[in-house]
Parts: C-alpha cells; sequence; structure tokens
C-alpha cells in the first residue's frame, strides 16, 4: 500500500442547523432537513504521496446523506484545485476514497455513489476564527467561530469526536453556505447552520 501523509487546514459547512445532531449522536441522529448536505474543503500545506508533492493543493469533499450518516448510502464527488497537476488529482482521488487507508477509510465505506471529479479554481482563506472557501460557481461558504470566554483568541471546542478530519474540532457557524454540485444543492445565509474548523494531519 501506498505511503503518504498530508497536513493543513480544514472547514466545513453543512445543512444542519447549529449544532449539528449528527457529530453530537456519533451519526446516528436524523439530520436537521432530513438529509446531510456537507461541504468539506481542505488546504494541504505540506505533504506527499509515493513522490508526488502535494502541498499547495486544495481540494472539498461534497457528501450526500439521504438520512442518518451512519446508514451509509452517501453519494460523494470530489472538487479539486484547477492548478493540480494529473497526478495530484489521482493522488487526491485515491485518499479521499479511503483506498490507501488513513482516516477516509471508515467514511469511504458508507459511499455508495460517486459523482466524480469536477476542476475549479479554489481559495481557502483564515482570519483568526473565520474562514471562506470559494471553488469557482460551484461552493462558496463562509463560517465564524464561536469564541470562548475563557481563552482569548480561541473557539470553543468539541472533543473526541468521530470526523475523520480531526478528533477535536472548533465549533463556528455558518454565514453563508451555497452548493450546486454533483445535485447536492444548498443556499443558506441564515447564521443558524453547523460549521467546523481544525488543522489536519493524514497519513496511512
Amino acid at each position: 500500500m501506498s505511503k503518504w501523509r498530508i497536513e493543513g487546514e480544514y472547514m466545513e459547512t453543512c445543512n444542519c442547523d447549529f449544532l449539528c445532531p449528527c457529530i453530537t449522536t456519533n451519526s446516528a441522529a436524523v439530520p436537521t432537513e432530513g438529509d446531510c448536505k456537507v461541504a468539506i474543503a481542505m488546504r494541504i500545506d505540506r505533504g506527499e504521496k509515493d513522490d508526488v508533492p502535494l502541498g499547495g493543493v486544495k481540494f472539498i469533499m461534497m457528501l450526500l446523506s439521504p438520512g442518518p450518516m451512519d446508514q451509509g448510502n452517501f453519494t460523494a464527488g470530489l472538487i479539486i484545485d484547477e492548478d493540480a497537476s494529473d497526478a495530484q488529482v489521482d493522488a487526491i482521488s485515491e485518499i479521499t476514497s479511503g483506498s490507501i487507508g488513513g482516516p477516509m477509510a471508515v467514511l469511504g465505506s458508507l459511499v455508495s455513489t460517486f459523482a466524480g471529479v469536477e476542476r475549479r479554481p479554489i481559495s481557502f482563506e483564515m482570519d483568526g476564527l473565520n474562514r471562506v472557501v470559494k471553488a469557482g460557481d460551484l461552493v462558496d461558504q463562509a463560517i465564524e467561530g464561536v469564541p470562548s470566554l475563557v481563552k482569548e483568541g480561541e473557539a470553543i471546542y468539541l472533543d473526541n469526536a468521530a470526523h475523520p478530519a480531526n478528533a477535536r474540532l472548533a465549533l463556528a457557524k455558518a454565514t453563508r453556505s451555497r452548493f450546486n454540485v454533483f445535485g447536492i444543492q444548498w443556499d443558506d445565509t441564515s447564521g443558524r447552520r453547523n460549521g467546523h474548523f481544525a488543522p489536519f494531519d493524514w497519513a496511512a
């Protein structure tokens, strides 16, 4: 099996109300809207797979779960930065499928339909507790971290979570969450929907 490692920053928004019932019930709850639509954005700062350098590559995993997430039957798709090489696209596709191990192996087993790969310019901006990610005309999402009152400059965290990005997630609210790709459509600016962010460090 390939040896690989990627490290960087992650953020997401979904269509569940804050605080997402999926994350607090180990994915057993019915999502707020009945289904779960989520865009998991990753910015790789350092990493490689075999001899392919992956630092600087950004990608977004799109997921649609038709009911409680632990029941599977996901539709998944992948958006990769248009500046990535074909070799980098192949490496990210393998890593996110879970077929070569790592944190995505469990989640990958829940996917029944893979909708494909899209290439778009992806931006991933960070400012304190705020994160903004855009992928062309496909994804536009922004979150504000929920500030801690006991540790200035940090968010409130959820720890020991069963999440592929990190077991320790910052709590955030989505100020903007728009998806239109792979048949997954969502558009919300209410400020009431769920978000998370964290560093990530994946390897196998």
